[in-house]
């Protein structure tokens, strides 16, 4: 009898549904109010990842109808330059979102520039306002991998209430945010990190499993409960013998595939999700600063 192999789960193809949403609702926001969303992103010195994620964010706003508005400087940059960009961009009503693409150089603070991004406008969801309207279950823009994390399990899942959802990680960017939302899925959530004992124990007893801490093939198959649902955030480069980095998440796959129910996939999983909630992001932002109720996607 040979085993089941886990399904997985397609981000790309749940990411390009939620876009498709995005365009018809952009059509009919322009139809209704003649109003575009406009997303600036600013891009800080020329990190090779950064650069391909603002190209594919721009080319993906665009696509669905959106305004894309790209600032890219250079990275002696000083940090007044920036904050002084963001300001401007804050007072703009031409502009609804606000992304500073990150890492930025080191002479920079990225705490700054969270803290300045208006709250309204700050669709990376990171602003501490915007991570308290989560917290206390407020509306409010919702950090984008987490927020496609919760919708790839919902994808698979359908109605996540009453399950054991197990994260690994605690970061603000990540970890926090996602267990909020799970919370509010009606899950019984726990957070595991790095101080935690028995955590292989602790994971072998979530139906959804997500991986946010940023080591390549640390979920094991010992790890994960027969059946569950596992959510890999991790992106890692891993040398190979050709000379070659291969991209793995944080999750064993070639293991884990054998033993859980379902599987998102590194790359092609939890990535596609963040641009596309980003520009759900947008969306949302635009009707909340304009008074007009945000459709239900």
């Amino acid at each position: 009898m040979t085993s089941q192999q886990a399904v997985r789960i397609d981000g790309k193809a749940i990411a390009q549904n939620l876009r498709d949403q995005l365009a018809k609702s952009v059509e009919t926001l322009q139809k209704d109010h003649d109003i575009t969303p406009a997303l600036a992103v600013v891009l800080v010195g020329a990190d090779p990842a950064s650069e391909v994620y603002v190209r594919a964010k721009g080319k993906q706003t665009q696509e669905i109808g959106m305004k894309s508005l790209e600032f890219k400087l250079p990275a002696d940059t000083p940090e007044q330059d920036v904050l002084d960009l963001v300001e401007k961009l804050n007072a703009a009503d031409s502009v609804n979102g606000i992304l500073v693409q990150f890492p930025v150089p080191d002479h920079i603070s990225q705490q700054k520039i969270i803290e300045l991004i208006s709250p309204d406008k700050d669709v990376d969801g990171l602003h501490p306002m915007n991570a308290g309207k989560l917290a206390a279950g407020v509306e409010g823009l919702v950090s984008c991998t987490p927020l496609g994390c919760v919708m790839l399990a919902k994808a698979q899942l359908g109605d996540l209430s009453g399950l054991n959802a197990v994260i690994i990680g605690r970061s603000n960017l990540v970890g926090k945010p996602v267990a909020q939302l799970l919370l509010k899925e009606n899950c019984t959530v726990t957070i595991c990190h790095s101080r935690s004992k028995d955590i292989d124990q602790i994971c072998a007893r979530a139906d959804i499993l997500v991986a946010a801490v940023g080591r390549p093939n640390m979920v094991k198959a010992s790890w994960v409960k027969a059946g569950a649902c596992v959510i890999d955030v991790g992106i890692n480069r891993v040398a190979q013998a050709s000379g070659k980095d291969k991209l793995v998440g944080d999750v064993d796959a070639e293991q884990v595939r054998e033993v859980a129910g379902s599987l998102s996939p590194v790359p092609g999983g939890v990535g596609p999700m963040t641009i596309a909630c980003l520009l759900h992001n947008t969306l949302q932002a635009t009707c909340l600063q304009n008074d007009i109720l945000m459709p239900k996607l």
